[in-house]
């Protein structure tokens, strides 16, 4: 017998904020159809936007493919083509007259199979890449068809008691049965095109309608759900919101939800088979505006999804889900990513569903001691995952960990990892906070990366999201507009989303900060992401915005806000009361009080203090362009010092995510002079070293846009702002690229091991019209070590001569050229500078081979010793040696000068100790008695 069954809900895809979905009006013709029958498709052109999507000259497609007489094995179309490049034989005709598109087929000929029961297509531009694309649709092959006409909606509410008509024909005489809850209740043998029966209920029931016609069955599912009496109870003693996990019993879990002014919740899942059930019932608890249920009885280790159904109708993932399941992503995610992704419940739910797994065994985690680097030593590179390696997956990053360990960085900061609308994307669409998005691999792949960065002396910072929530957050989904869909706007009742967004800059729905609710949302999700993956920060895109202060005017917006600073200092209280070393970034752009203000709360107590983002990409950008008038190249303030501030809390850049990059403009749009000319490849990537040189040696904080360091010069609107750009690893093995690598690698080396990149007596002079820049640096208590940088650049395309300022006469080291050194007899003799030429002096040669047995730098004591030994100086690796060569103890982590060392396992006898700080590794004797 061939059995299809429709089913009992209708897809429904996102109108991404970030992706450019489009619903579209579409017909087909005739309305049922036999796979050998030719069919038509006609889109209606006025429901289209081309424009969004880039369209030119109607370029329309269709994407296409088929099920078996179950409805499953989907198979695509055979002329598909690529998801970047449709196939031509996929166009859609253009009538201009109608404003229509249409396609015809045969279903056999078209997807070159039969026996097909069902088909599903949608409409894309030829390029659907950035989601320009229309949702799923689908149609049912053949001409015997079932319409339900009573009721008519998948779900229906009623009171105890009720009757409850049932309707339904069909295109061809049918026999029908009609089940409830599995067990036939009503058939008909009449052989009729209609159906009727009405029964009266008093308890909730699934039903399934089947009408057959030869060997063909057709079913239409529905439910009827009886309101239910909900119990009152409170919520129980230490249940947080979202699921708890009980650690003395592995075969329960508690849920709790919020949700005010809702009358009742079940849960419906892999449990009860997607149905509702009273016994799945959520208790109450009206004086915390809380629903709660304890499940027992699980198995361990066991996937179980599930949503929380409220009021009858609306199906939502629980808000704090740690791992959600989304029936349109999913089944792009590959098994080398995520091995063994649980499998969504198709033809059972829509939306995304939750996870709950027991008895998980907990990540044995290889460091415990981390100690991030102090704020003002950071050298932070921002990362993509998806556009940093093509398996775009944080393996693939743990793999790439020696490449960014030799660069000499010391935190890398992942653009948003927590779940997103759709797999592709920068990341700022965030739809469950405290869930890690499946596209970059499983929890333990990150908790392995964050562990194996731990161990090489590299923090971890995330960027969250928290300005905003997409249409699928279940938060916004709970009280909208949109009758719990995606689009709409959130309704005056929210207790968590404004309905119109109170600031210009806002895209999605806009957080309302100063709700209690909100509030306690950010910090359970905060709190989770530093206690389950021991993240050492976050930066918080878009903080300006946690504002109620409703203006249009971007200065207005700028402006001191005491209500977003009390909100702030809040939210940074939520990280460190978990972890008081976490860092505190915040990308605000506000007032400059106002960043005063936020810098220095609590910046006296061990490591607090707020950071801030500092764009600089403009005033580099013009001087690596080698334009500088009207103080276009006057990257000064850049310096800490000039803002007021005595602490460096800014962390500056030259790129982020969101600047074009350098090297870009510098082909572009790169100043020439005679024999000179910045856009030529090689002069323009000289010009990024020389830029590097005048950056990482000024105090404070600093970050790195992912690839500038190898001169990454495509378009930031490449494929669209947010696209896929091009992951040009072989930029590593050219020469003129790997130079900049190289020279920066240096710069870091010398930021991180010299006190005179840390000090406040430092001077800019870089505003001058002919580009010559010159930087002064003084460490007071350096006279043993490195006192005096003096750093000299000419950003301008012709020969000059400066004047370099020297602090003092004597020799003087060129810190990038092996130590070279020249005489100085007069601070004030001028050099003579090519275009692009620049000079980083010290006034003592630096020390940063790769490999150096000296150990004038290290003292280890007490030595000899027999429990412990301490290094004077920060290590990231020390390792002990028998006289035999046989490693016998070993610290690998990020330990502050002074750090006690435990050798008391150890017997008596000597040993060979080996010390590595950043880019020097040093040897020496150890006796232990």
């Amino acid at each position: 017998m061939k059995k299809r069954v429709l089913f009992l809900f209708m897809v429904m895809i996102s109108l991404l904020g970030f992706s450019q979905v489009q619903d579209v009006t579409y017909t087909i013709s005739p309305n049922t159809f036999e796979e050998d029958d030719s069919i038509t498709i006609t889109v209606d052109g006025t429901t289209l936007n081309e424009a969004s999507w880039g369209i030119t000259d109607n370029a329309l497609y269709i994407w296409s493919w088929s099920y078996d007489l179950n409805d499953e094995n989907s198979m695509d179309c055979p002329t598909n083509g690529s998801w970047t490049n449709s196939n031509e034989a996929n166009k859609l005709s253009y009538n201009s007259t109608n404003d229509e598109y249409s396609i015809t087929f045969t279903p056999s000929t078209f997807y070159a199979r039969t026996d097909i029961g069902r088909i599903g297509f949608l409409f894309k531009a030829k390029d659907g890449s950035g989601d320009k694309k229309t949702p799923d649709y689908y149609a049912e092959v053949g001409s015997f068809q079932l319409t339900r006409t009573a009721p008519t909606d998948q779900t229906t509410i009623i009171t105890s008691g009720q009757v409850v008509p049932i309707t339904a024909t069909t295109t061809l005489a049918a026999d029908f049965v009609l089940k409830a809850n599995g067990n036939v209740v009503n058939s008909s043998s009449s052989s009729s095109t209609s159906y009727s029966y009405s029964p009266t209920l008093t308890e909730s029931t699934f039903y399934e309608l089947e009408a057959t016609n030869g060997s063909t069955t057709l079913t239409s599912s529905f439910q009827i759900i009886v309101t239910p009496t909900v119990t009152e109870a409170p919520v129980p003693a230490n249940m947080k919101d979202g699921i708890n996990y009980d650690t003395g019993d592995n075969t329960k879990a508690t849920l709790v939800l919020y949700a005010p002014a809702k009358n009742y919740i079940h849960i419906i899942s892999s449990l009860n088979n997607w149905l509702v059930n009273d016994n799945y019932l959520l208790k109450k608890d009206s004086t915390k505006d809380r629903f709660w249920i304890e499940l027992t009885g699980l198995t361990p280790q066991t996937d179980i999804t599930f949503q929380y159904l409220i009021d009858g109708t609306l199906r939502v993932a629980d808000p704090y889900s740690t791992t959600v399941l989304t029936e349109s992503n999913d089944q792009f995610i590959d098994s080398t990513t995520y091995p063994n992704l649980p499998a969504y419940p198709t033809g059972q739910t829509n939306h995304s569903v939750s996870l709950i797994r027991t008895g998980e065994i907990p990540y044995n985690w290889q460091i415990t001691n981390f100690t991030p680097p102090a704020k003002e030593d950071l050298v932070i590179y921002e990362l993509l995952v998806r556009d940093f390696d093509a398996l775009h997956s944080f393996d693939a990053v743990k793999a790439r960990l020696d490449y960014l360990q030799d660069l000499g960085i010391n935190a890398i900061e992942l653009m948003p990892v927590s779940e997103f609308d759709g797999n592709s994307s920068w990341g700022y669409n965030p739809s469950f906070h405290m869930a890690l998005d499946k596209y970059y691999g499983t929890t333990n792949a990150f908790k392995q990366l964050i562990d194996e960065c731990h161990s090489r002396g590299i923090a971890v910072i995330i960027d969250v999201v928290y300005n905003h929530g997409t249409g699928q957050h279940p938060f916004y989904r709970m009280w909208n507009t949109d009758n719990g869909g995606y689009g709409g706007q959130a309704s005056v009742d929210s207790p968590f989303f404004n309905a119109v967004a109170t600031h210009p800059f806002n895209v999605f729905n806009d957080f309302n900060h100063e709700n209690q609710a909100t509030k306690d949302y950010v910090k359970r999700t905060v709190q989770y992401w530093i206690e389950e993956y021991k993240i050492d920060g976050m930066r918080w895109d878009l903080s300006k915005g946690f504002t109620q202060v409703s203006t249009t005017d971007v200065g207005v917006w700028s402006s001191y806000q005491a209500g977003r600073i009390a909100i702030l200092k809040e939210y940074a209280d939520y990280q460190w009361e978990v972890d008081a070393d976490s860092y505190v970034i915040l990308e605000h752009f506000a007032d400059n009080s106002e960043e005063t203000e936020l810098i220095n709360y609590r910046v006296g107590e061990g490591s607090k203090g707020m950071m801030v983002w500092g764009n600089h990409n403009h005033t580099y950008n013009e001087a690596t362009m080698g334009y500088h008038e009207n103080g276009k190249s006057d990257f000064s303030w850049i310096s800490y010092k000039n803002r007021g501030w005595t602490v460096p809390a800014n962390v500056s850049f030259m790129e982020s995510h969101d600047e074009q990059r350098l090297m870009y403009k510098n082909l572009q749009f790169g100043n020439s002079n005679s024999g000179y000319d910045i856009t030529n490849l090689a002069t323009a990537l000289d010009r990024e070293e020389l830029a590097g040189a005048f950056y990482f040696t000024i105090p404070g904080p600093k970050m790195i846009w992912q690839f500038g360091e190898l001169g990454y010069d495509i378009d930031i609107n490449f494929n669209g702002r947010t696209g896929e750009k091009p992951i040009l690893w072989n930029y590593f093995n050219e020469t003129d690229r790997k130079d900049i690598y190289d020279t920066w690698a240096t710069l870091i080396a010398l930021k991180k091991e010299y006190d005179v990149f840390r000090t406040n007596d430092f001077t800019l002079d870089v505003a001058n019209t002919n580009g010559l820049k010159t930087i002064h640096l003084t460490d007071p208590n350096g006279s043993s070590s490195l006192k005096y940088v003096t750093i000299i650049g000419n950003f301008g395309v012709t020969t000059q001569d400066i004047t370099p300022a020297f602090q003092q006469v004597g020799t003087w080291y060129d810190l990038l050229d092996n130590n070279t050194t020249i005489n100085v007899t007069n601070v004030n003799s001028v050099i003579s500078l090519q275009p692009g030429e620049y000079k980083v002096y010290g006034s003592s040669p630096s020390t940063l081979s790769t490999e150096d047995n000296s150990i004038s730098r290290f003292t280890v004591y007490p030595n000899p010793s027999r429990d412990y030994i301490h290094i004077n100086v920060n290590v990231t690796e020390m390792i002990i040696y028998n006289m035999l060569g046989k490693k016998v103890l070993a610290y690998k982590g990020n330990y502050r000068p002074d750090h006690p060392f435990h050798i008391g396992s150890l017997p008596k006898g000597m040993y060979i100790l080996k010390m590595k700080e950043a880019h020097k590794t040093t040897t020496t004797k150890l006796i232990i008695n």
